[in-house]
């Protein structure tokens, strides 16, 4: 291969697997949790989808496996985008009603995040997109709040949801303020 060569790299993220000790408890939570169809299972493995893919993730099944330490290092979560502010609501509440409620709720000013935590404490962020283009983006993230703040800011879903559904934009909703003097981006960090 000549240096002129074109770079191959691979064309989409396919799947993800997580293995557990309580596998009963995982594929009902991830279920739940993306809204997902089982397209195949046995007593130990499981593959769902959400979308064309034949399968996005795979919870495997194997006994006797030690819990993760809080502080070990590894995966920090999944995210996933959704297509409107209505269907990230609309799955928030959802899952409130099942009893699902994130455990950390932050506009890191590119996205608007959601993250929930699975029965292993592994985390799921379920995001919408804040800016149209990746090119606004971008400029956000070579930005000097950025620079100050690459965590985000914590916020209170009820009140940020109900304050949507009754008119106010999301655009005003969710422009990000910068720190105040004296906060620390660490203050809004989930470890």
């Amino acid at each position: 291969m000549t240096a002129d060569a074109k770079q191959v790299t691979p064309a989409f993220f396919a799947h993800a697997v997580l293995k557990t000790g309580r596998f009963d408890e995982m594929v009902s939570h991830w279920k739940t949790l993306l809204n997902a169809s089982v397209v195949f299972q046995n007593p130990m493995l499981c593959f769902m989808t959400f979308d064309e893919e034949h399968h996005r993730l795979a919870i495997a099944g194997l006994p006797g496996l030690q819990d993760m330490p809080d502080q070990a290092a590894g995966l920090d979560h999944l995210a996933y985008t959704y297509a409107s502010a209505d269907d990230l609501i609309a799955t928030y509440d959802r899952l409130k009603s099942e009893g699902i409620t994130p455990s950390w709720c932050i506009n890191h000013g590119p996205t608007l995040s959601l993250y929930y935590k699975d029965p292993d404490g592994n985390r799921a962020e379920l995001q919408i997109d804040l800016f149209s283009t990746p090119e606004e983006t971008n400029a956000f993230l070579t930005s000097d709040g950025f620079a100050e703040n690459p965590i985000g800011i914590k916020f209170d879903p009820e009140e940020l949801f109900e304050r949507y559904k009754a008119g106010e934009p999301l655009k005003e909703l969710t422009d990000r303020r910068r720190l105040k003097e004296g906060e620390s981006f660490l203050e809004h960090l989930d470890l």
